[in-house]
Parts: structure tokens; sequence; C-alpha cells
């Protein structure tokens, strides 16, 4: 549902009873008067259930945490509160996990770049395991990026298969073509992004799932390149001058989320929302902001810049038509994906699936 409103509108969420099936946005134009944006509430849980078996993963929107498992390391290396488990996560709506692993004691562990962040790669197999075979979220799908953080190139890879064969569900769980599939392919499943491995030696048939040709380092104006018939634009800058900068970093990665009516060839944006400024604004502040920026002391962070940006889109677009409303598509991964309190960005991505939806894209 939607009332029409200016431009530059500034949008809160209403407070409804806990139970309500809809999620309510307003904005005051008077005294006396309001416009509302109003949106059905989601199982987050298992929203993927409600979508077709026909729609292929490069045309879904999956909210991501970037360095899922970096819990510990504050200010610097922390990415996500711990207070936010996998599981918490992936119940909340999380899709796409960024596991960065290296090797400690002949185990892989979960590290950000060289601070150690403790949690076994074999305790994140077992929680993803657990969550894809529940009966309520057995039709969820998981993509997961493992990223090295080590040197021992050869040695990675191996442990990393021989710790997904002898984990619950073992290799049969996972989706490892080097193609993006259609959502019913890999339902239950776990979907590989490696940015480990050259060959894939070990690996039957050397598949280690998609595989990135190219991951330049922080680039700015973001990268390209191809998976089979897939373009992938991908925004990874998160080293930015300053807090001045958010603007920029927000317009850059939420630019590429928009979604054109006649893509050719086939297009997937991968966003990272994360981003940093050495040597006095860390991941924490970038995501969540600082002081009190409605008062004009501080400044607002990437998290509720983005969940404005999608607001205005709903409304600029017209979001009360399922096929002809905004299309903002692609895998997008955020640091203190629950910040701002309250207000967490993952609901509004999750409903962007449900808004401009095309037949061939696979909706009835």
């Amino acid at each position: 549902m939607r009332l029409d409103v200016g431009a530059a509108a500034k949008w809160k969420l209403v407070k409804v009873p806990a139970d309500s099936e809809w999620v309510v946005y307003r904005h005051k134009l008077s005294r006396k008067h309001y416009c509302l944006l109003i949106f059905p509430r989601r199982d987050t849980s298992c929203f993927l259930s409600l979508i077709p078996d026909a729609v292929p993963l490069s045309s879904l929107t999956l909210p991501g945490t970037h360095d899922t498992m970096a819990f510990y390391g504050w200010p610097i290396a922390q990415c996500q509160s711990p207070s936010t488990s996998l599981e918490r996560q992936l119940n909340a709506g999380i899709r796409v996990l960024d596991i960065r692993l290296a090797i400690v004691d002949s185990h892989l562990i979960s590290y950000h770049g060289i601070y150690p962040e403790r949690t076994l790669f074999a305790e994140i197999l077992s929680t993803v395991y657990t969550f894809l075979t529940t009966p309520s979220t057995s039709r969820e799908t998981i993509v997961m990026s493992i990223k090295q953080e080590d040197s021992d190139t050869e040695r990675f890879s191996k442990l990393v298969h021989q710790e997904i064969v002898t984990s619950p569900g073992g290799l049969g769980m996972w989706y490892l073509e080097n193609r993006l599939p259609t959502l019913g392919e890999v339902r239950g499943k776990v979907v590989m992004f490696s940015r480990f491995g050259t060959d894939g030696h070990g690996w039957d048939n050397a598949a280690i799932g998609i595989h990135p040709s190219i991951w330049p380092d922080n680039d700015r104006h973001g990268f390209t390149w191809n998976c089979q018939d897939v373009l992938v634009q991908t925004h990874d800058w998160y080293t930015i001058p300053s807090f001045l900068s958010i603007p920029e970093k927000v317009a850059l990665s939420t630019n590429i989320l928009v979604a054109s009516c006649d893509s050719s060839p086939p297009t997937l944006s991968i966003s990272f929302l994360s981003a940093l400024s050495l040597p006095l604004a860390f991941p924490p502040i970038f995501a969540r902001g600082l002081g009190w920026p409605q008062w004009g002391i501080g400044f607002e962070g990437v998290n509720a810049r983005v969940g404005k940006w999608l607001i205005d889109q709903f409304d600029e677009r017209g979001e009360n038509d399922v096929d002809t409303g905004p299309r903002i598509r692609g895998w997008v991964l955020m640091d203190f994906y629950e910040d701002p309190t309250g207000q967490s960005i993952v609901p509004l991505l999750v409903e962007c699936n449900f808004r401009g939806r095309k037949c061939e894209e696979g909706w009835a």
C-alpha cells in the first residue's frame, strides 16, 4: 500500500503490535497529516520458500553479512555483534555468508585478516546443516563465500574439502558448479562461492563452486567478471578516505543494485556495504554512525542511509505494483546488520524480492 508523498521524505518506522501482519513507515507532512508506506511482515527465516523454483539466484536480493564470524577484535577486526550468532543471522534472513578462514593446528578456524575469530569451520558447517535440515527452513538456500586468510594455498583447499566431507550432510549438501543456479536446484543446499584455490586440485571434477576470475583489492568503482553467461558486477571498496566519504560509499554500493528491465546478459550484483577509514573510523562507526545526526551532531551510518534509500525506491517507483515496481536486485553484505537498533535493513532487502517481478525471472 502506498500513499503519495513528495521527494526527500524522512521516513520513520511506526511502532505497531508485535503480532501485526504489517510493517509501517510514515512521513510527516504537517502537524496533523502523514503519508504512509505499508509492507507485509514476512517471516525472514523462510522467505525463500515463497519464491518460485524457476527464479535464478542472480535475480534474487539476498541479505548477507561481511565477515560473518568476526565477533571479536573491536574496533578494527570486529564486524558483527557477538549477540548475532550464526544461527541468529540465518533466522533473521541472512543468506550470503562471508566465511574467512586460516589453518591453525591442522584445523580451519575463522579469521579476519591476522585476527583470530575463534569459531571452527566445523562448527559453522554444523550450524548451517541444522538450519537447512529443520523442516520450517529446509526450502532455503545459503551462499557461502569461503576466503583464505593465510598463504598455504594447497593445504587450505585440501582442508576445506576434508572438513566438508566429514561434516553433517557432507559434499551432498553442497552445490559446486561454477554456474548461477535456479533456486529450485539448490533448496536445502549450500552454494559454494570460492575465494581460494586456483585449479580445484583434489576436488571431484575440479569443482569448487562459483569462482571469481578476478578480485582486485579495494577497487573504488567496482569490477566485473563472468560466471558462464552471467555478468557479475561487484562493489567492494572498503578503505575510504574518511566519514565524509560515506555518501559516496552509499551511492556506489546502491547504484549497482538498481536492475534494468532488459538486462542482457543476465546480471548479478554483489555489493559490500562495509567500510573503514584508518586511523579513526572503524567498521562499527561506519555501519552505525556516530552521535545524534538528527540533531546535527555526528553523522549517519551506512546502514541507516541504505535503509532510507530502499524506502525511497519503493516510494518513488510505486511499490504497490509487484510487476513494475522497484527492481532492486543483488547480494548485499553488511556489517552489524541489526543496526540501527530496531530498524534493520534486512526485512527491506527481503521485500525487494517481491517487487518488480518479471515472468522471465521465473515468476509465473
